[in-house]
């Protein structure tokens, strides 16, 4: 039953490695738990495992795309917020925890960190626990559920919709609130215009 085990592994690697919007790995674990019957705990561990690998890779990525898509002034604001971020110490620790505990995809935790240069140990510890206990109710609350199957499909219904407007409004304001002017002037704007444009070559 090991690649059963590996599956699952994969699946939430493949779920947290990429920076688009992507449902929570923890909704792949309860897949597989469910389809193959497999142990809840063990599929916990390594799904977890998957994941982080997954996070850590994303930051590795991140930067260089963004330098890529983003105009340099907005990469800069977003390298401002991390600083802001690590100054906060262990606050900045308990927001990570925080938002890790809710059942929502954690991908734009880590396109901040990752735009910002956030170096990967200084969010992943505290992305681990709130993960591992994120996810260890959200595979267990899965079985519970698969128990119960008339009302499965309403409550991952409602949540991954859930899930998905959260996510968006999130990225919305990483990216699009100049966080510069909030934080120095304390003035909310915000600023679409953040994308590099092409250079057009006229060969005539």
């Amino acid at each position: 039953m090991w690649w059963q085990y590996a599956l699952v592994f994969l699946g939430s690697f493949i779920f947290d490695v990429v920076a688009i919007p992507f449902p929570p790995a923890f909704t792949i674990m309860i897949f597989f738990q469910i389809m193959y019957g497999l142990n809840i705990w063990t599929v916990i561990i390594i799904g977890v495992a998957g994941s982080i690998l997954g996070r850590y890779v994303l930051t590795l990525y991140i930067p260089l795309l963004a330098g890529g898509i983003f105009k340099k002034s907005k990469n800069e604001d977003i390298q401002f917020l991390g600083e802001k971020m690590k100054e906060k110490g262990w606050k900045g620790q308990m927001g990570i925890v925080a938002y890790s505990l809710l059942p929502l995809p954690t991908t734009p935790l880590f396109l901040a960190g990752g735009i910002a240069k956030i170096r990967p140990l200084y969010i992943i510890p505290a992305f681990f626990v709130g993960k591992f206990t994120s996810d260890a109710i959200t595979v267990n609350l899965g079985k519970y559920a698969s128990e119960h199957i008339d009302t499965m499909f309403d409550t991952v219904s409602w949540k991954s919709i859930a899930s998905l407007i959260v996510w968006l409004l999130f990225l919305g304001a990483v990216l699009f609130i100049d966080w510069r002017t909030l934080i120095q002037k304390k003035t909310f704007t915000l600023n679409f215009r953040i994308w590099k444009r092409r250079k057009v070559v006229n060969d005539g």
